[in-house]
């Protein structure tokens, strides 16, 4: 399978006719075919056998990103706008000093005690309920950790669908199953929560605000019918992933603590920049001791002097995050008000994306692209929902946003009016 000569959904072998072929014990063969669909490689149905799986364990999907030549507009990357990030300079230089004077050695703890109490406080204020506290590199860092503290090879996630590219490979390339689950501008839907919850999802991972690529964001009222939904689950293993934080204008409405297992991770990469690589994890003890102990096995912690940065950040209140939230949703507002007045549908209550329906998401890239504007594709966010392009306007200036507008509605056409999932 791994050289390719077995194609997506051909049928294996008997265990036992292969093992006489192979000279080998029928027990070997039974424990590698079950290796396999652990790690979701092949799929057994019972008396018909078992097949290569017809979709990949790992899908590349950072291979379906828009290779974008030079002198085109680049509005696919994801990213936060540069000149909106805090100078990290003066942050570092004054956690490298008072690293100078107290050296961090091993053995201390491996959350910085300002840090802690910054996020702690910012949790409170957003009605996060109590639990402890760890740190590690970045939101996907954290939900792998999670994962893999609660759930088995062959076990499902319940993700939404579009959802986070990175995320959606990620689940396969732990062995796991996802179970996708429609969004629309609140969050995910709570009848398609509760359905793979009963179709035996042991996870669900939700994001609270500024969702990729929709920019979704749950509400009080649609938090209340997923808290609802889970009550009717208590063994679900709950991950909220809050990066939106600091970008954001929306309130964040919290599951958390609806069921016994649950994670809350914040990461700082779209508000203070990706390259901090840090995350905060709160939730159960059972959950954050896993995760931490773990932590503690491999990397150790998270650098204390990239720990005290982002104290620094936080407490000198460097970042007017009131103003950076707010230009993001002028931007955002500015390009889908444009496109509605061209009969064009789309999407972005908040964060950094905006997200367009569309019938024909390949040859709509095409054509933007050959006009010199580069988009995402909606197959890097994609399982089962309807196609679309994801459209990041963290950095869009005011004076593109027509001419924009203007050739995704001649490379896209009107989207008929429906949930974009």
């Amino acid at each position: 399978m791994g050289a390719g000569e077995l194609e997506p959904g051909q049928l294996l072998p008997p265990m036992r006719e292969l093992a006489g072929d192979l000279g080998v014990n029928p027990n070997t063969v039974a424990a590698a075919y079950r290796i396999l669909r652990e790690r979701g490689v092949i799929e057994t149905a019972g008396r018909r056998g078992s097949r290569v799986r017809s979709k990949p364990a790992t899908t590349g999907r950072e291979y379906l990103r828009v290779e974008v030549p030079e002198g085109v507009r680049n509005v696919a990357n994801g990213n936060p706008d540069p000149a909106l990030l805090p100078r990290l300079g003066p942050a570092f230089a004054a956690a490298a000093e008072r690293a100078d004077r107290e050296p961090v050695l091993y053995g201390q703890a491996t959350v910085d005690p300002e840090l802690a109490r910054l996020a702690r406080a910012a949790l409170d204020a957003d009605g996060v309920p109590e639990g402890p506290l760890a740190v590690a590199s970045g939101s996907l860092d954290v939900i792998e950790r999670v994962l893999a503290a609660h759930l088995k090879p062959g076990d499902t996630v319940a993700v939404e669908d579009p959802g986070w590219g990175s995320l959606l490979d990620l689940i396969p390339a732990l062995g796991l199953r996802t179970a996708p689950v429609g969004v629309d501008d609140e969050g995910p839907r709570p009848e398609e929560v509760r359905r793979a919850l009963e179709s035996g999802a042991r996870a669900l991972i939700v994001t609270c605000r500024a969702q990729n690529p929709t920019g979704a964001s749950v509400t009080a009222t649609r938090a209340r019918a997923l808290r609802a939904v889970l009550e009717s689950h208590p063994d679900t293993l709950l991950i909220e992933d809050d990066h939106g934080h600091g970008i954001v204008e929306l309130p964040l409405h919290s599951l958390a603590a609806t069921t016994l297992n649950w994670a809350f991770v914040r990461s700082v990469a779209k508000a203070y920049g990706p390259d901090l690589r840090l995350a905060v994890l709160t939730g159960d003890e059972v959950t954050v001791d896993r995760v931490h102990g773990r932590h503690r096995l491999g990397p150790g912690w998270v650098s204390r002097i990239t720990q005290r940065a982002v104290a620094y950040l936080w407490a000198d209140g460097v970042l007017d995050t009131a103003a950076v939230a707010a230009t993001y949703r002028r931007r955002r507002d500015g390009l889908i008000a444009a496109l509605a007045e061209r009969g064009v549908e789309a999407h972005g209550r908040s964060g950094l994306n905006v997200w367009v329906p569309v019938p024909d998401e390949t040859g709509a890239v095409s054509r933007l692209l050959h006009v010199d504007w580069a988009v995402a594709p909606g197959a890097r966010f994609r399982m089962s929902a309807p196609q679309g392009i994801r459209v990041t306007v963290a950095a869009l200036k005011e004076a593109e946003v027509i001419p924009l507008a203007d050739v995704i509605a001649a490379a896209a056409g009107p989207a008929p009016t429906r949930n974009y999932v």
